[in-house]
């Protein structure tokens, strides 16, 4: 068996899903597909996304998703917009927004948090 044409399923793990959950529909705008009574599901541009309830969970320090936008300036103000803060890194040559650019000019990148500190990512591929 080969899983190189299954559809991926991404997880996201949250210590409450009473604040999480308001903040993937709402803030992120991910439309919920339900409650399996285990995990909330959303729609992640047809991939489903499992944020699942771990009593004392402790994000890890590096991103667990992102997504690729067409529009650096206009994402990163929608979610300002929303309360969103964009995380800045001391000695990372990012703008006052918060967004960096690869050195080759290839990308940007802006760094964001959900309520229990899991890193989101946007990206624009330039």
């Amino acid at each position: 068996m080969s899983l190189a044409d299954a559809r991926p399923v991404a997880m996201i793990t949250t210590r409450d899903r009473k604040v999480a959950e308001p903040f993937y529909a709402d803030t992120l705008g991910l439309a919920p597909k339900g409650d399996d009574g285990f995990a909330a599901l959303f729609d992640l541009a047809g991939v489903t996304l499992r944020l699942t309830e771990v009593p004392g969970y402790t994000a890890p320090p590096h991103p667990v998703l992102g997504w690729e936008v067409p529009d650096m300036k206009a994402a990163v103000a929608a979610l300002t917009a929303k309360g969103v803060t964009m995380n800045l890194y001391e000695g990372m040559g990012q703008d006052a927004s918060g967004i960096w650019t690869a050195p080759d000019g290839s990308c940007k990148v802006a760094f964001f948090n959900d309520p229990d500190g899991n890193g989101l990512s946007l990206t624009q591929t330039l």
